[in-house]
């Protein structure tokens, strides 16, 4: 079908040589969507990029991981048919990206194209941030993330940056930006995935339990950590500890006889992110799951992960536990403003709201993660937590983050590996690398 109106192919017809001039008088505008497009694409990413108003039809094969979409759809007759076939044209777990410059500028383009700095101004659809996301969830798709981006769309040394890298992206500036962007996921994703993966067999999982100075609960949690899926793993990472952790889980390991498939290593770094990376490289399900060896969270809640999961709510499930009303000794007052300040600060830097970027319970698939390992260089090796390398890497590859609240018991063994001054002050130093690597660009 064709999806530009006659008006706006006429219009493209006409004005197509100063099209091109005005394009490379412009290329500062149009180099800084080139990058945002290229930030936003993950490398090796088949990818589709529609620049062109008069496109008149997209083969929809399934094939593609991203389709970008750049000041387009306010010359598309109809926008919904369009998102639609992009839809179809997109891989399971697809996504897609839009810029659109922001109904806000008018004024000031239509100055522009008085003045003959940008082409002669038509009307067209005034596409507000409110209709691009109901436009997209008509399609079959939902939002990841959106944002407006660029103060200044003309080249000053220094001033261009400062301004589109900084000020762009500070309240209230950033509901100001000259281009709005939204990335999307289809809608129920993770069911896509699911049906490719196995057809008709519920996937698999692997759990991983990072265990330092724990030893009182390791029989516990083999035995109460509920069957899930088509087969549940438990991947025991020992920490080198001070009590007789590894003997506990030796001798657990050796008379367990459960439905489990139960197995142990111990690590040869630190931290409890060297030890989530190491069991995430030993597992064999076909979902990932982070468990605390300290047993806060119940184990009767990791189906509900799972099942989240697999139906499609989100790429990664991450524990809250800032919902539902604790136990009485199981977080403490300052730990507990810690976690306020630094889910707001992630939930504004990562661009999808998070209540407790620090619960130990995530979830996601492995699919997912070999992407985000492989990605890991953006990042670097940073965490020592294991949670923020998951989250940021997440983040990166927009794939939609849903908290998932659980009920947060006191500890029943043991003391907390968690220094709260050493480690508050890290999570401050990883808030502003995070902002540099995801949120100032």
């Amino acid at each position: 079908m064709d999806y530009t109106t006659d008006q706006a192919c006429e219009y493209f017809s006409r004005y197509a040589d100063k099209k091109i001039k005005l394009r490379r008088r412009n290329r500062f505008y149009y180099g800084y969507v080139q990058s945002l497009r290229t930030f936003l694409i993950p490398d090796k990413a088949k990818s589709l990029t529609i620049e062109d108003p008069t496109i008149s039809k997209i083969k929809a094969v399934g094939e593609y991981q991203y389709v970008a979409i750049s000041d387009t759809l306010g010359y598309i007759y109809d926008i919904q048919n369009f998102l639609m076939d992009i839809n179809k044209a997109l891989s399971a777990d697809g996504r897609i990206i839009i810029t659109q410059y922001s109904a806000l500028w008018e004024p000031v383009l239509r100055l522009a194209s008085s003045l003959g700095l940008r082409m002669p101004s038509m009307e067209q659809n005034w596409v507000s941030k409110i209709d691009l996301v109901n436009f997209l969830e008509l399609a079959g798709f939902e939002v990841v993330k959106s944002g407006s981006k660029m103060l200044c769309p003309f080249y000053f040394p220094v001033i261009s940056y400062f301004f589109n890298s900084y000020i762009a992206n500070i309240f209230p500036f950033n509901k100001l930006g000259l281009i709005n962007y939204a990335v999307a996921r289809k809608s129920g994703a993770g069911l896509g995935r699911k049906a490719e993966m196995n057809g008709s067999k519920l996937p698999s999982i692997s759990i991983i339990v990072p265990a330092r100075n724990e030893a009182g609960t390791i029989k516990k949690i083999v035995e109460e950590l509920p069957t899930i899926g088509s087969g549940t793993e438990v991947i025991f990472i020992e920490g080198n500890s001070a009590d007789d952790t590894l003997d506990v889980i030796k001798k657990t390991v050796a008379a367990y006889k459960g439905p489990h498939k139960v197995r142990y290593a111990v690590q040869e770094g630190k931290g409890k992110g060297d030890a989530v990376r190491k069991g995430f490289d030993m597992a064999s399900g076909d979902i990932l799951a982070i468990y605390d060896a300290d047993m806060t969270v119940p184990p009767e809640d990791v189906p509900k992960f799972y099942q989240a999961l697999v139906d499609g709510r989100a790429d990664f499930i991450n524990g809250s536990r800032l919902v539902y009303p604790m136990e009485k000794e199981s977080m403490r007052l300052l730990n507990f403003f810690g976690n306020k300040f630094f889910s707001y600060a992630f939930s504004t830097i990562l661009g999808q709201p998070l209540k407790d970027t620090l619960c130990g319970t995530k979830v996601l698939w492995k699919k997912d993660y070999e992407k985000i390992k492989n990605n890991r260089a953006f990042f670097g090796d940073f965490d020592p937590f294991g949670d923020f390398d998951l989250l940021f890497g997440a983040a990166k590859l927009n794939l939609k983050i849903i908290d998932l609240p659980v009920h947060y018991r006191e500890r029943k063994y043991g003391t907390t590996n968690i220094s709260r001054w050493k480690h508050g002050w890290l999570l401050l130093k990883m808030t502003v690398f995070a902002a540099r690597k995801l949120k100032f660009v």
